[in-house]
């Protein structure tokens, strides 16, 4: 057997094994559950660009669904190899450029429409950035789940260091954070690579009101 073809196969059987570790009393219960299947069928509907395959969980999902299991000492072994699994992921800007156009990137920030059953499959997608974070810091109303995002670039500097780390962050946060609350935005296709070039640059573009 070749030695690409070995790797590829422990790849997957490690692959599977994790996924049969997620398998916890809780998920196991509800994927059993006739009448929790059906609520959760009930409760949503394909539409539009919303399909139902919104509802099925991939590897990731599946494991931060029970907490109890991902802060336990064999969750933090399970937490490591699904961040690896999501770094894989990642692909770098295909041209080479990170930084794109600060103004498209503040657009892209503050609109949080796209991907939702009321939008056509062709219509651009918001990033949704202000739902979470402070993006300028003359703004009065803003989530707070994330930090803020205020002197992003003019307080960890410009290294390609922080530039990497920053492109890895918004194409899939879960790469860093199992858990994290941040969308997965290029795993997901809610952003594409030119959108994530533009919040790059709104975020590490000296011009940029982020860096004012």
């Amino acid at each position: 057997m070749k030695i690409t073809h070995l790797k590829q196969l422990l790849a997957a059987t490690g692959f599977i094994f994790a996924a049969g570790l997620m398998q916890t009393p809780a998920l196991a219960q509800q994927k059993n559950d006739p009448k929790f299947n059906k609520m959760i069928q009930d409760s949503f509907r394909a539409e539009a660009i919303a399909g139902l395959d919104r509802i099925d969980q991939d590897a990731t999902q599946k494991f931060c669904s029970d907490p109890k299991f991902a802060d336990s000492k064999q969750g933090q072994a399970m937490r490591e190899k699904i961040q690896k699994i999501n770094m894989d992921t990642i692909k770098q800007p295909s041209d080479g450029k990170y930084i794109g156009d600060w103004k498209n990137g503040e657009r892209i920030a503050q609109s949080g429409r796209g991907a939702t059953w009321s939008d056509k499959a062709d219509a651009p997608v918001g990033g949704g950035c202000y739902n979470c974070h402070q993006i300028d810091a003359k703004e009065i109303s803003y989530g707070n789940i994330g930090p803020s995002l205020t002197g992003y670039g003019k307080m960890r500097g410009y290294s390609p260091e922080v530039v990497t780390y920053t492109w890895n962050r918004i194409n899939n946060s879960k790469a860093y954070n199992a858990c994290s609350n941040m969308p997965r935005f290029a795993h997901f296709k809610l952003l594409n690579e030119k959108q994530i070039q533009d919040v790059m640059a709104l975020l590490l573009d000296p011009e940029s009101p982020v860096n004012k």
